[in-house]
């Protein structure tokens, strides 16, 4: 066991690690080639935390920073194995040429490595993804079934990479809105209802089940349930799986995280918040329709709430008219851009406006997060923390919570709860960036 002073017993990284992913489109196939392209010394992990980031120890006098990757054991990248399921049969490499998001330049210097990655056939149900269909499907008898078959999947790539450690990303598809209902609320039901094929289970729930009763992490990068159910919640605390979702936060939420705890720090009024999206990849396409485009509404719609609690500050913010459109582009492809009208109000109630476009790579902006969230769950798991992981609020744009417990999405206070996660884990002093001592 590594352990520092005061802090919590974590086992040692030994061992290959697998990273499954569910979903081998645009951002799985970006995050592997990126990953690779770093091993090989022809890129830099830019956006990466684990990879880049450094955690202030003690006081600023200190002068104590070390990279994340050095103060934390962490997997290297040359410990990680790939493997995943997607409704097409396209290798990685196909895949990741038809995504077009990286160029043939860069492809071409992991060809070798990305055609040996094939998915596996997908748990998929075009009821739940309705702009999606494939011939690479899993067939069974029920949906208990189709688990079975996920794990043995899991089961057979574990024993022929001799891997010692697994987690699992979701990088699918958005599914359809559905609330939590009575099949999810226990463990013992929600069996039952793998059994009887019940239509309230889908299929990334299918995968959410398979790894956290095989006690592998699980992070959800859509706004799907997935794992944030009251069933795998149970199933999570029997396991010791952490796990930690929803919805991966790159573009315009991210933006909007960073700009509304300026608006609320400064006490600025907000009149309203009109968002548009255009994007032409997979996404794009799946979001065109309108169910599944209501789970990633409610994803988005929520963040602006938590931040500037409009129960407290009802003068600034009790009247907000905030929107959230989504338009799919073909011509746009993977580059996705995010249009922002806000309008203020200030000193007297005099308005004020700013304007965002922000012309982002989608999977070039979600591959880092793949790779940190892999790595900090392996983390948790190495550190027996087990069931949700709040720390990791800072990748999401709907963080999970326990029940009744609103969600932190200020992204500065996310990664702060981040940073002193691992200063917590390490024995070292929390920061609260109080500063008094320096004039005592």
């Amino acid at each position: 066991m590594d352990t520092a002073s005061k802090g919590r017993p974590i086992a040692p990284p030994e061992g290959k690690l697998g990273v499954l992913l569910p979903g081998m489109g645009a951002v799985a196939t970006t995050f592997i080639a990126g990953v690779e392209a770093v091993r090989k010394g022809l890129s830099r992990p830019i956006g990466s935390l684990t990879q880049m980031g450094t955690v202030r120890l003690g006081k600023r006098t200190d002068n104590r920073a070390p990279r994340i990757g050095e103060f934390v054991p962490l997997a290297t990248l040359d410990q990680l194995e790939f493997a995943g399921w997607d409704v097409y049969r396209d290798n990685a490499y196909e895949a990741a040429r038809k995504a077009g998001v990286l160029s043939a330049e860069h492809l071409a210097a992991v060809r070798p490595f990305l055609e040996g990655i094939t998915p596996w056939p997908a748990v998929f149900d075009p009821a739940y993804v309705k702009k999606l269909s494939g011939e690479n499907v899993k067939s069974g008898k029920s949906k208990r079934d189709l688990a079975e078959q996920v794990s043995a999947d899991i089961e057979s790539f574990r024993k022929e990479r001799r891997l010692s450690r697994l987690v699992m990303v979701w990088c699918g598809s958005t599914e359809v809105y559905r609330q939590a209902g009575d099949v999810h609320s226990t463990l013992a039901r929600f069996e039952r209802g793998l059994d009887a094929s019940d239509p309230e289970i889908l299929p990334s729930m299918i995968y959410a089940y398979a790894a956290i009763k095989a006690g592998i992490p699980y992070a959800n990068g859509a706004p799907n349930l997935s794992a944030d159910v009251p069933a795998l919640l149970e199933l999570a605390r029997k396991t010791g799986a952490p796990i930690a979702g929803k919805d991966f936060k790159t573009g315009q939420t991210m933006m909007k995280t960073v700009l509304a705890p300026a608006f609320k720090a400064r006490l600025l009024g907000l009149e309203g918040w009109y968002s548009t999206n255009i994007l032409g990849n997979r996404d794009g396409e799946v979001l065109d329709d309108p169910e599944s485009f209501k789970t990633k509404e409610v994803s988005k719609l929520g963040v602006l709430e938590h931040i500037l609690q409009p129960h407290l500050y009802p003068d600034l913010y009790g009247k907000i008219h905030h929107l959230v459109r989504i338009n799919y582009y073909p011509p746009r492809g993977d580059n996705k851009e995010g249009w922002d009208n806000i309008d203020i109000f200030g000193w007297m109630g005099y308005p004020m406006q700013i304007k965002v476009d922000f012309l982002c790579r989608d999977s070039i902006l979600a591959a880092p997060i793949v790779l940190d969230l892999a790595l900090f769950l392996d983390l948790a798991s190495r550190s027996k923390m087990s069931g949700i992981q709040e720390w990791l609020s800072f990748y999401f744009k709907s963080p999970m919570t326990a029940p009744g417990l609103y969600p932190e999405h200020d992204l500065f206070i996310q990664l702060m709860k981040l940073k002193n996660t691992l200063r917590h884990l390490r024995g070292e002093e929390l920061i609260t960036h109080l500063g008094l001592e320096y004039y005592d």
